[in-house]
């Protein structure tokens, strides 16, 4: 019995091992830093101290590995599963372990360092109109075109039907069809980084959106297995030009409302997606000054993040690095009685729970 009682006690005690083992990995975030002129890839700890990857994976000291340290953030995601994730993992481990005393040369201050954009991706894509009271606020505004005067809150627009190849409804299904647009990689700006205001346009205001990096080549992907094709999460504000480009022709012009310079602030890291357990429920809040303008949950989707992945994929091969911008509660500027734009000296503040926080700072051209 005795021995009995001994192996039990062992098995828990193995058990509850690696238990810690598996839950101990430091969470972290992946970015790209300057210091002093020159960029490099960095691993954040705590949203305060950022490693140097290069010059800690070659650092005296460190365990030997068979892995070079990535070129840039898509190398780095590219060998993420193929060594990468392991070596991190020692990088974090010898950093916790030299203590707050022994601090080695390749680890700084985050306040110290100038924070790059994560990522530029080849391909950016933007999800208009994905949370239902979005909808109803926007309708206030946009002129009315065929079956779309009125609000729906997302609901299936009379007459709509499956895209074949590209969207298949199912017949309970009481939604309408996603809707995307391709957003400018030119118009990227870090946090920090200042939202210039163009010449002579006065209704630019915000959406706080979350964005999913994608892993690895992505073409019609199914909604079952989406989650696979996600590396991580960033942040992006989808800065939009309200006011329009002086007539109706061809109807809506995303390149005026959405791709001017500066409006694609990104970052200001990446979160790795073992690191939010759920990224349908993730808290959100956009604030102007200080003050809250937007509030809500993922929860609140009206199409979810795997099922945007399948849309877009769909129709454009993704690749590693490329970028899906999920939508934007209510709250625009533009919907409010008064609107508010952004103006000059505005503070613009973008955070989704367990991902980051992206700021920015607006002036004028």
């Amino acid at each position: 019995m005795k021995r009995v009682w001994l192996g039990i006690i062992a098995a828990v005690f193995i058990s509850s091992a690696l238990a810690m083992a598996q839950g101990a990995t430091t969470p972290f975030k992946l970015g790209m830093f300057e210091r002093q002129g020159k960029p490099f890839l960095g691993i954040v700890l705590r949203e305060s101290i950022v490693i140097d990857f290069a010059a800690a994976n070659a650092a005296p000291g460190m365990p030997a590995s068979k892995i070079a340290a990535p070129a840039d953030m898509k190398d780095l995601i590219s060998l993420y599963d193929q060594g990468v994730r392991s070596r991190i993992g020692e990088i974090i481990q010898r950093v916790e372990g030299a203590g707050t005393g022994a601090r080695p040369p390749y680890v700084s201050d985050l306040s110290t360092l100038k924070i790059l954009p994560p990522i530029i991706p080849a391909t950016m894509m933007n999800v208009a109109v994905n949370y239902a009271e979005h909808d109803l606020e926007m309708a206030k505004i946009r002129e009315g075109a065929p079956g779309q005067a009125k609000p729906t809150a997302g609901g299936a627009l009379p007459g709509t039907k499956s895209a074949p190849g590209i969207w298949e409804r199912t017949d309970n299904d009481p939604r309408w069809n996603p809707y995307m647009f391709l957003k400018a990689p030119a118009a990227i700006i870090a946090h920090g980084e200042a939202i210039r205001l163009p010449p002579g346009r006065t209704q630019v205001e915000w959406e706080c959106e979350l964005g999913l990096v994608i892993s690895r080549t992505a073409s019609h992907v199914p909604i079952a297995s989406a989650t696979d094709y996600i590396f991580g999460y960033t942040l992006q504000n989808d800065v939009s030009d309200r006011g329009g480009r002086g007539d109706t022709r061809y109807g809506s012009d995303w390149l005026v409302l959405k791709n001017h310079d500066t409006f694609a602030p990104l970052g200001p890291f990446i979160t790795p997606k073992e690191f939010v357990p759920n990224v349908q429920k993730l808290p959100i809040r956009f604030s102007l000054n200080g003050k809250v303008l937007q509030e809500g949950t993922t929860a609140q989707m009206i199409h979810s993040v795997v099922e945007q992945v399948n849309y877009a994929t769909n129709i454009l091969t993704l690749r590693t690095g490329d970028i899906i911008a999920t939508g934007t509660l209510p709250g625009a500027g533009s919907a409010r009685t008064p609107p508010i734009f952004f103006k000059p000296g505005d503070r613009s503040e973008c955070t989704y729970e367990g991902v980051g926080t992206l700021i920015n700072p607006v002036v004028g051209s």
